[in-house]
């Protein structure tokens, strides 16, 4: 008798578990279906009724990709790095006449060495952090700091802030739209039907 109770209460058990993972499996799935209207994309009026439309305005925007088009092109994938920022990209371009001191991309800092036009007892050093990946006005922190020697060991630093330091953020910000700009023609492509059979 007591073996036969054992035996039910762990059937009953077992069958309790059964219904815990149904119910947690349901409610999992409803909870994952229900955020979906959440999702940017998620408005079907944005997007036309025809599978054949969606699929060649996804593609003419670089949001897709045909499988045919990557079969029988060897070579290595598309990596990209800290060349696919624009404003990275743009402020190594600008002061790319200048030694630099140390370049962090995971950090998001480059520093310049020490630079003089000529043989004068003054040189300037940039520094730049980018405080976003967005290309707008407060992206970056430039500071640009004036050295002047009198003698190789006696030299006074100072941070400069005004024309050089404006001029800089602006080239950086005009060059990195052009990239911007160079990007998303790239990535526009035109659609081109299959043949259906």
């Amino acid at each position: 008798m007591l073996y036969i109770s054992k035996k039910l209460t762990i059937n009953t058990i077992m069958f309790s578990l059964k219904n815990l993972k149904t119910i947690f499996f349901i409610s999992l799935i409803s909870a994952l279906l229900n955020s979906c209207s959440s999702l940017p994309g998620s408005d079907a009026r944005k997007f036309p009724p025809d599978p054949r439309d969606r699929v060649k305005q996804n593609i003419e925007q670089g949001k897709g990709f045909r499988l045919m088009d990557k079969v029988g092109k060897g070579g290595s994938g598309n990596f990209e790095f800290a060349s696919s920022n624009e404003l990275w990209r743009a402020s190594l371009d600008t002061i790319d006449f200048m030694p630099l001191a140390s370049v962090n991309y995971g950090g998001g800092i480059i520093i310049t060495d020490w630079y003089s036009t000529d043989n004068s007892n003054e040189s300037i050093k940039v520094s730049i952090r980018f405080l976003t990946n967005e290309i707008r006005s407060d992206a970056l922190d430039i500071k640009v700091f004036k050295r002047k020697c009198t003698t190789q060991n006696n030299c006074i630093v100072s941070e400069q802030s005004g024309k050089l330091t404006t001029e800089l953020t602006k080239k950086i910000l005009k060059t990195a739209k052009i990239y911007e700009e160079q990007k998303k023609d790239k990535n526009f492509k035109p659609y081109k039907a299959s043949p259906t059979n």
